[in-house]
């Protein structure tokens, strides 16, 4: 199995955007890829969305999405709210059961960013991308304050012993600003990794082969 850990510089940075446009991109190619969200709460947008995007309409929600949360908040609070113990060892069988079935790739999308509490006492979305161990595309707003988070998150992905594959920056505002322009040289001059897509608002369409070397 191929497979890809989406994360984010924060929440509502565009994960789900950047995942499905690579999604759709992959099938448009011919390949069987899916998206994998381990946990979500609030609502389950985002494992719609994904699903929507592979083309896999008749697909179990619960396959995709196999731990929902009714609070919009963090998974571990989210989980004390209902009396529910998040398992990373659940989370990762969920991951096999899609494989087993055939799916490949397979994007896994984190919830929040990459230290979002989890679960108890200490465990963090980076713990569950640990378990993975899958490389890690990361996806930055573009917006000013991006090249501060990008770092931090690129330094805290490499300190846990994984890979980063790629950033992607994604423009979520119509203005553009200085920062705008210039977040691209700087976040691969400070991180010494590559910004492997650049996504104007708006902007559907990726090269996943690009992005993910797939």
């Amino acid at each position: 199995m191929t497979g890809f850990f989406i994360t984010g510089t924060d929440t509502e940075i565009g994960k789900t955007y950047v995942t499905c446009a690579l999604l759709r991109d992959m099938r448009g190619r011919g390949l069987r890829a899916v998206g994998y969200k381990p946990v979500a709460c609030g609502d389950r947008s985002d494992a719609r969305a994904m699903r929507e995007a592979s083309g896999e309409t008749a697909l179990s929600l619960e396959l995709i999405n196999p731990i929902y949360l009714r609070a919009a908040t963090a998974p571990r609070m989210a989980g004390e709210l209902e009396q529910r113990n998040l398992s990373i060892g659940n989370m990762v069988e969920g991951l096999h059961a899609l494989a087993s079935v055939g799916y490949d790739p397979i994007l896994v999308e984190g919830a929040g960013g990459w230290e979002a509490p989890l679960a108890a006492p200490q465990l963090t979305m980076a713990d569950l991308a640990v378990a993975f161990g899958l490389p890690v595309i990361l996806v930055v707003g573009n917006k000013l304050g991006a090249v501060n988070h990008a770092i931090l998150t690129a330094r805290a992905i490499l300190a846990r012993g994984l890979e980063c594959r790629a950033i992607v920056l994604n423009q979520q505002s119509e203005q553009w600003s200085a920062a705008c322009v210039s977040n691209r040289r700087l976040i691969e001059q400070y991180t010494g990794l590559p910004v492997r897509a650049e996504l104007i608002c708006g902007q559907r369409e990726i090269d996943s082969r690009t992005v993910l070397g797939v």
